[in-house]
């Protein structure tokens, strides 16, 4: 856990969130700007800064997909988009991993 982190700060119950899932090694809470009818954030318990840090940990980094899939799973989500950003230019804030999962209306390809 990173004593300035965020998200850190949330799993720990520091910060209030709306819990949407949690399970032993992941925490699912409501994003602040949703941008689709069903938006959460999944984080893993353990603080890794990115998907490029978690990489380097193949049992975190299913522990994370599997908390994905609990959490679309226990919403009876069968079509839903996630995403990953990974450092400052495309968009992250936390540096904090965590999946965006976006679902509840169409969403085409390209995005946008």
């Amino acid at each position: 856990m990173s004593s300035d982190c965020l998200f850190c700060a949330i799993v720990a119950g520091d910060v209030p969130s709306t819990k949407l899932y949690d399970d032993e090694f992941t925490y699912a809470f409501a994003d602040t700007n949703p941008q689709a009818p069903v938006h959460a954030l999944v984080v893993p318990r353990e603080h890794f800064t990115d998907i490029a840090d978690l990489g380097r940990d193949g049992s975190a980094a299913g522990r994370l997909l599997a908390g994905i899939r609990g959490f679309a799973a226990q919403e009876g989500l069968t079509d839903f988009r996630t995403v990953f950003n990974t450092g400052a230019g495309v968009g992250q804030s936390v540096f904090h991993v965590h999946a965006h999962v976006l679902a509840g209306r169409p969403m085409g390809w390209p995005p946008g």
